[in-house]
């Protein structure tokens, strides 16, 4: 799970933890999950309102025994622009006034060795600000990874689709949706309205 907030993905999040063996979660959603848990993560996007969900979500993932991965470091700027200088730090070492903008190249092989064993892969959200060359990589190494692996690969929504189709990976996914509301609606449990008329009712 990836993107900037996670409040377009709690329910998801909620409705996955039973179902999964282990959530890796980068972009910016991450850091109000780092945020939860006490780190100091500078200009990084936060939402402080959702701090107590993302506590508990981390809690009940420890509870029912699914890992959950989060960012070990990041590339941080102090401005969000192509031409700022970036830093590669770890989570606890983001300098005051800097934030981060893509997972780190230590986060990027951690998820990929989590990734290794897994047979079904459902990916939602990039890894950081993909649509800048120099916050792009922790995006790409994530396709690619996914892209690699021996497992049923399934990614939903239209920035994803896009980093998946500008890492060149496109054609080795199993299957990409560009419906990103609609694939987390799904995810969340909700029945799709396109869905709902092709059921045959037992009479």
């Amino acid at each position: 799970m990836g993107g900037s907030k996670v409040s377009g993905k709690l329910q998801a999040l909620k409705n996955l933890l039973p179902k999964v063996d282990k959530i890796l979660i980068g972009g910016g959603m991450a850091f109000t999950f780092l945020k939860s848990q006490g780190l100091d993560i500078g200009n990084s996007l936060v939402e402080d309102d959702l701090l107590d969900d993302a506590r508990d979500i981390l809690e009940e993932a420890k509870k029912i025994g699914v890992k959950l991965y989060l960012p070990v470091d990041v590339v941080a700027a102090q401005t969000c622009s192509q031409d700022s200088t970036i830093k590669f730090v770890t989570v606890q070492e983001i300098p005051k006034g800097w934030m981060g903008l893509d997972i780190g190249p230590a986060t990027s092989r951690m998820f990929r060795e989590a990734l290794n064993d897994a047979q079904t892969i459902l990916w939602n959200g990039p890894m950081g600000v993909f649509e800048l060359e120099k916050f792009a990589k922790g995006s790409f190494k994530i396709s690619h990874a996914i892209s690699e692996a021996h497992a049923t690969t399934v990614v939903g929504g239209g920035d994803t689709a896009d980093v998946v189709a500008r890492a060149g990976d496109a054609d080795e996914m199993t299957f990409i949706s560009t419906g990103g509301g609609a694939s987390l609606e799904l995810i969340e449990g909700k029945e799709l309205p396109g869905i709902k008329p092709l059921r045959i009712e037992n009479v």
